[in-house]
Parts: C-alpha cells; sequence; structure tokens
C-alpha cells in the first residue's frame, strides 16, 4: 500500500516557497499488536466514555476542558479551537540554521521525510538540500501536525530531506539531580584503559541491519506456531460494528538573490509585499535552471510560539 502524505504546504526559505509532502519515516505496521478479547464470548473489548453517573456518553457532547484549579474546567469548543490560525499549519518556514551535530541527541523525537510535490518543485527542493549539505548545517523551523505545533529540524538525507521533530527545551528533564549521585571521582586507571581497548574493538560503521528485533522474531513465531496447531483455542468475533481508525516554484535564482539583500547585515529589512510572496508561491512554467551560495546571517532570534 502506497504511503499518505500526513502534511502538505510549504517549505519556505526566506522568499522562496516549494510545495512539499511530509510523510512519516517509521512503519507502525512492522508491529505486532494484539486486542483484548472476553474470553467466556470471545468479544473484543471496547472502552467506552462515559460519566459517573449518566453511563455511556455521545461523541458529539464531548468538548475539550482545561483544568484551572482542582476538578474545576474552564469548556472549550473545537470550533474555537480550530479558529487558532497558526501559518505552521500550512507552512514551515526555515529561520535558523545550526551546525550538524549541534542539537544534543535528547532533543530529538520522529523522523519524517520531506519530498517535493511536484516535478517543478523539484528545482528550488534540491537547491535547498544541497546548500544544507554543502554547508554542513541543519535547518530549524516549526510545524503543525495533527492538532500539535512542534519544532523541528530539517537535514539532507540520501537524495532528500529528513524533518526530525524535536522536544522543546521545556518538556526535556533536567540531567543533573538523576546523576546527582554518580559523584565525580576518577575511575581506575587501568580499569579505564581495559574498557577504552574493549571500545576500540568493538566499534564498527553503523549498519541497522546487523540488528534484529528478538522480542519480535520470538512473538511472530510463537503465532506461527499456535496457527500451525490445531488444538490451539480460536473465537469467532460477531462484532459487525467497524473498528475506529503548491503553487510551482519557478523564479528561484532571483528570490533566492532578494532574500540575501533583505538577510545583509545592517540593512532594513521592511514588510514582504503580497508581489514578493506571490512571486514565489504562484509561477508559470518556464523556469530558469541555477546554482546558488548560501549565506546565513550572524545572530539569530528563538522564534517563539504563538
Amino acid at each position: 500500500m502506497a504511503a499518505r502524505p500526513i502534511w502538505k504546504g510549504q517549505l519556505r526559505l526566506s522568499l522562496v516557497s516549494i510545495p512539499v509532502e511530509v510523510y512519516s519515516a517509521t512503519k507502525s505496521s512492522a508491529k505486532i499488536r494484539f486486542r483484548q478479547i472476553h474470553e467466556p464470548s470471545g468479544k473484543p473489548i471496547r472502552y467506552e466514555k462515559t460519566v459517573p453517573g449518566m453511563g455511556p456518553v455521545d461523541r458529539d457532547e464531548i468538548v475539550k476542558g482545561f483544568e484551572y484549579d482542582d476538578d474545576s474546567y474552564i469548556l472549550l469548543d473545537p470550533d474555537e479551537i480550530d479558529a487558532i490560525k497558526l501559518e505552521t499549519k500550512k507552512t514551515m518556514e526555515i529561520v535558523q540554521f545550526v551546525e550538524q551535530g549541534e542539537i544534543p541527541p535528547i532533543y530529538f523525537n520522529k523522523p519524517y521525510y520531506i519530498t517535493p510535490a511536484d516535478e517543478l518543485a523539484e528545482d528550488a527542493y534540491r537547491v535547498v538540500r544541497d546548500a544544507l549539505r554543502d554547508s554542513s548545517r541543519t535547518g530549524l523551523c516549526q510545524i503543525t501536525m495533527r492538532g500539535k505545533e512542534y519544532l523541528a529540524a530539517i537535514r539532507p538525507c540520501g537524495d532528500g530531506l529528513l524533518m526530525e521533530t524535536l522536544h522543546y527545551e521545556e518538556e526535556i528533564r533536567e540531567a543533573e539531580p538523576m546523576f546527582s549521585s554518580v559523584g565525580d571521582a576518577e575511575p581506575d586507571a587501568e580499569l579505564l584503559d581495559v574498557a577504552t581497548s574493549l571500545i576500540d574493538r568493538k566499534t564498527a560503521p553503523f549498519d541497522a541491519s546487523a540488528f534484529t528485533n528478538s522480542y519480535e522474531e520470538a512473538l511472530r513465531a510463537l503465532i506461527d506456531r499456535k496457527l500451525k496447531n490445531k488444538s490451539t483455542r480460536r473465537v469467532e468475533s460477531e462484532d459487525a460494528e467497524p473498528r475506529p481508525r503548491g503553487d510551482n516554484v519557478v523564479d528561484l535564482m532571483s528570490a533566492l538573490k532578494e532574500s540575501l539583500d533583505e538577510a545583509e547585515p545592517g540593512k532594513k529589512r521592511g514588510k514582504r509585499s503580497s508581489g514578493s510572496s506571490s512571486r514565489s508561491s504562484s509561477r508559470s512554467k518556464s523556469s530558469s535552471k541555477g546554482g546558488t551560495k548560501s549565506s546565513r546571517s550572524s545572530g539569530s532570534q528563538k522564534k517563539k510560539t504563538a
């Protein structure tokens, strides 16, 4: 089954907007999933939304509530939440660049592939990819997916771009309290030498295919044996209810040059005109191809979430 994009919109680098699609880089279908079964009846267990003293409730009667005090909630209608306008719902703008390897691993969350939405977007897409690769930089942006705004890092990956969502700073626990009991005593020099030698001996290039999920394999083997065994207990469920389940970029060189002019140190930046934005997002098919040089401005401001 063909993969489906989980997000469609514009990847923006200053005045350049590239229609792109975002796909999950991991497969949830590779994992074994179980359903809980009521053994006496053989029917699947369901979880109903209930209210104490009332029993099950209809979905259309449910709204979101924020607990501002113990057992006290302020109610938010879904339409009120949907009405919040975030540019990152349709646009992820690269607002800063950092050196590759500068982001601590603890901030990384989940990987996604970014692909050009159509053939006319490929030229601009390749320029951004190669500029990131040549400069050894990672781009930072924000993107809204599935009702949540994420901080994300974008970097080259093979022939394309990889986006990895990042945890915000407030989501990371302080490490010091966890390690406070370890202490700063120097380890025995001989033991340290042996450990270092062992590390050197076992060092090799990373190859993910060399590792397998042994627990998953054992589960599959168990299921296969039980399927082949005619004495294995089976149930047939009679549950009949269903289970819960761009514009083209063409004038790339002029847009990049204009972006460089705006990013020039000491130069005042005015408001982006509607002509500038439409120039990068609404184009004809007569595109001009060309190389570009990348530059980065000194100093960057942290983008605050609205």
